[in-house]
C-alpha cells in the first residue's frame, strides 16, 4: 500500500550551483512540494493574529521537512559549482 515510500529512485534533482534540492523529477516529489508549500500557507491563515507563535510554527513548517528533502535528492546535498553533470 505504501511500498511508493520505499521506492529507492529520487524524487528531486540536485541543484546545478549551491546547496540543495532543485526541481522535483517524480510525482511524489511534486506531492511533498505542494503539502509543504500548503503547510507553510496554512500555518500562516491559521496564525496571522499571533505573530510570535507564527513565527515558530512557520520555522519548524518550513525546516521540518528538509530531511526529506535531503534523503530523496539525487546524489544527496552537497555544495555544487555547476561542473557535475
Amino acid at each position: 500500500m505504501m511500498f511508493w515510500l520505499f521506492d529507492p529512485k529520487p524524487w528531486f534533482r540536485h541543484k546545478t550551483f549551491g546547496l540543495g534540492a532543485g526541481l522535483p523529477i517524480a510525482w511524489q516529489g511534486w506531492v511533498l512540494l505542494a503539502l509543504h508549500i500548503a503547510l507553510i500557507f496554512g500555518v500562516t491563515l491559521l496564525l496571522k493574529d499571533k505573530p510570535i507563535a507564527m513565527t515558530a510554527a512557520l520555522l519548524t513548517a518550513a525546516l521540518l521537512p528538509l530531511p526529506i528533502y535531503a534523503a530523496r535528492t539525487e546524489g544527496g546535498w552537497r555544495w555544487r559549482w555547476g561542473g557535475d553533470k
